[in-house]
C-alpha cells in the first residue's frame, strides 16, 4: 500500500527565493495549459493533449523572451504541473459520471493561493544527502526535521508551503502491512460530540475542542486582520499570524487522531464505526462543533490504519437504529431527543447509557460479538408475579410454597 510522510523544512533565504520561483513557473504553466484547453472547448473543439501542451508550453515557450525564465527552475517541476491539470480534469468528468463525488471545473491558480505545491519525480534526480537534507534540483540542499524514518525509497516528493508559510516535503512511499500480534477484543464505536468517541466497552474519550478552547485568541486574530488596509505589508503580516493560529489547532486535532487512533487499533482486534452524514450534520446549528470534531479525519486514520496493521474494520449503515434499540434484548424503543442521555428499556427493564449502548448496537451490526453488559449502567428489579407476592387481609406476609404460620 501506498503511503505519504511529511517533514517540515527549513529552507534558507536564496532558497526560499527558489522555492518561490518554482511555485510560479508551476503556475503559470498549469494556467496557460488550463487557458488553450477552455479555448478550444469554447470554440467547440478538441481539447489539446499533455504532449502538445508540453511542447507548445514548455519547450517552445523557453525559446522565447516572454517566457524565458521558465528554464530556471527544473522541467519536471513543470511537466507535473500538466499532470496535475489532467487529475483535475479527469475528476471532474468522473463526478459528472458518477463514479466520484462531484466536483467544480479545474479553476486557474493565484499567486495569491494560501497553499503552494510543487513535485519531483524520481526523473529530477532529487535525493536525501547523507547528512540527512533534501537535496532538490536547481535550488539546493534543504534542511529537513526528520521525526522518523521512511520505510522504502519514496518515489516522488512534493514541496509545500502552507498559509502559514512553513513548507513541508511530502513523500509517497510503498509500504507492506505490519500485522500486530492478535488479540482478543472487539470494539464498536459511537462518536459524538459531548464525548469524541464513546467505546463498546465502556470507555468514554473526552472532546478536546481544539477550536472552542483556542477561539478566544482567533477571533482577536481574525479582527486584527480585518483592521490592516488591504493590500498593505501589515496585513500579510497579520494574516500569517492568523493562518499560524489555525495551524495549531488543526496539528493538535491531528495529533490527537492518530494517538487515539494508534491505541485503538493497537488494543483491538476489530473495530466497527457508524457512516455519519457529516456534510448534513455541517449545515446545522452544531456545525462548528461537528468541524471541531474531525470525525471524518479520525475514521480515515483507522481505516488505513487498520489495513496497514492486519486489522479488521467495519463501516455500519448511518441509517442503523443504534440509538433506538436495546442492546440487551433488541427491541426497537423508538428515536429519543439529544437530551434524553439515559433510558429504560420497555421491554426487558434495563437502564441503558444511551451512547454505550448505541456503541455496542454499532459492533452488533457490524456482527462483532460484544458483551451488553457494560450498557447497563445500574441493577434494576424486576417484577416479581402476581402469584410469587402478596399480603393476607390481616397484613401478614405470604410467600409461595411456605404456608403461613
Amino acid at each position: 500500500m501506498q503511503l505519504r510522510y511529511s517533514f517540515r523544512l527549513y529552507p534558507n533565504g536564496p532558497q526560499r527565493s527558489a522555492l518561490a520561483q518554482a511555485f510560479g513557473c508551476a503556475r503559470v504553466v498549469f494556467n496557460d495549459a488550463l487557458r488553450a484547453r477552455e479555448t478550444a472547448r469554447a470554440a467547440g473543439e478538441a481539447l489539446p493533449r499533455t504532449g502538445d501542451l508540453s511542447k507548445l508550453l514548455i519547450t517552445e515557450a523557453k525559446k522565447t523572451d516572454e517566457r524565458a525564465w521558465l528554464g530556471e527552475v527544473s522541467a519536471v517541476v513543470l511537466q507535473q504541473s500538466l499532470r496535475d491539470l489532467d487529475t483535475a480534469y479527469r475528476n471532474f468528468f468522473d463526478g459528472l459520471k458518477g463514479k466520484r463525488p462531484r466536483m467544480g471545473t479545474p479553476r486557474f491558480k493565484s499567486r495569491k493561493d494560501n497553499r503552494q505545491a510543487v513535485r519531483f519525480t524520481a526523473n529530477a534526480r532529487w535525493k536525501i544527502t547523507t547528512v540527512g537534507d533534501l537535496s532538490l534540483p536547481k535550488i539546493g540542499d534543504v534542511r529537513v526535521k526528520w521525526s522518523r524514518s521512511l520505510p522504502s525509497v519514496p518515489s516522488t516528493v512534493t514541496v509545500i508551503k502552507d498559509a502559514a508559510g512553513r513548507y513541508f516535503a511530502s513523500f509517497v512511499v510503498e509500504t507492506e502491512p505490519e500485522t500486530l500480534p492478535g488479540v482478543e477484543p472487539v470494539v464498536g464505536i459511537d462518536l459524538g460530540l459531548g464525548h469524541f468517541a464513546v467505546l463498546s466497552d465502556g470507555t468514554k474519550i473526552d472532546a478536546p475542542r481544539f477550536l472552542r478552547r483556542a477561539e478566544k485568541k482567533l477571533k482577536r486574530e481574525q479582527k486584527r486582520l480585518s483592521r490592516k488596509a488591504k493590500g498593505s505589508n501589515n496585513r500579510t503580516k497579520a494574516r500569517v499570524k492568523a493562518a499560524r493560529a489555525h495551524a495549531q489547532v488543526a496539528d493538535a486535532r491531528r495529533e490527537f487522531h492518530h494517538r487515539l487512533s494508534t491505541r485503538i487499533i493497537r488494543e483491538n482486534q476489530a473495530i466497527a464505526v457508524e457512516d455519519l452524514a457529516v456534510k448534513g450534520l455541517a449545515r446545522t446549528r452544531l456545525a462548528k462543533s461537528v468541524h471541531d470534531a474531525g470525525w471524518s479525519a479520525f475514521v480515515a486514520m483507522l481505516e488505513y490504519k487498520a489495513e496497514k496493521f492486519g486489522r479488521s474494520f467495519h463501516r455500519i449503515g448511518r441509517f442503523e437504529p443504534t440509538s433506538q434499540a436495546c442492546c440487551v434484548c433488541g427491541v426497537k424503543d423508538g428515536p429519543k431527543p439529544l437530551h434524553v442521555r439515559i433510558w429504560e428499556c420497555g421491554a426487558c427493564g434495563s437502564v441503558l447509557d444511551r451512547d454505550i449502548d448505541a456503541a455496542v448496537n454499532v459492533a452488533k451490526a457490524a456482527g462483532l460479538a460484544v458483551s451488553a453488559c457494560r450498557a447497563q449502567i445500574r441493577p434494576v428489579p424486576v417484577p416479581a408475579q402476581r402469584g410469587e407476592a402478596g399480603t393476607h387481609r390481616d397484613g401478614q406476609p405470604t410467600v409461595v410454597g411456605i404456608p403461613a404460620l
